[in-house]
């Protein structure tokens, strides 16, 4: 019996947790309040590893994380929707999903309002003038509006990988870094 690919067991279980957190905000008229708590939720797991780790390691019990991400959610002031949704999500196991839920509603709710979303994986967190540079380049190439959905990764040392639909653009120090040493043991 073949074993499940665990990104899309975890797409899988994402998209629909986030279909219904956005079906249910879109009832309610809480689209925008909906995606600021996400947003600052995501903002958390971007900037804290613990939280990261907490909520992906299996380790603690369902009890364990429904207390500390409940506390979380207390302290930064995310509740209503989100804050019930995030509590769910403990209940039932399935806080190693969190971010792929976030992600899930995202592009959902881009897709509603009928743009096309863009996933930005950058060495630092862009800040917010460098987020509409960057929402406007694409919207200039795309001739759509864009959402960005940017992850913070400092292994790629410098510069962005830019994925629209099936089309990536990888200006990554990484990456060029790789080419260049890859050229160089051509010559050698």
């Amino acid at each position: 019996m073949p074993v499940a690919d665990t990104s899309q067991l975890i797409s899988g279980v994402a998209e629909r947790y986030a279909s219904s957190l956005f079906e249910l905000a879109l009832e309610e008229g809480a689209l925008d309040a909906v995606s600021s708590d996400l947003g600052r939720l995501q903002a958390m797991l971007d900037e804290s590893e613990d939280l990261r780790r907490f909520v992906s390691s299996p380790v603690f019990s369902a009890d364990e994380q429904l207390a500390g991400i409940s506390a979380l959610c207390e302290k930064a002031g995310i509740s209503g929707f989100v804050g019930n949704f995030v509590k769910l999500v403990a209940r039932n196991r399935r806080l190693f999903a969190l971010p792929g839920m976030i992600k899930a509603y995202r592009v959902i709710a881009a897709r509603h309002r009928g743009e096309l979303t863009a996933d930005v994986v950058s060495a630092h967190a862009l800040s917010p003038e460098q987020e509409n540079e960057l929402k406007a380049a694409l919207k200039g190439v795309t001739g759509k509006d864009v959402a960005v959905s940017v992850t913070v990764d400092p292994s790629i040392l410098g510069g962005l990988v830019v994925k629209v639909g099936s089309r990536q653009i990888d200006t990554s120090l990484r990456t060029k870094l790789s080419t260049l040493k890859l050229a160089l043991k051509e010559v050698g």
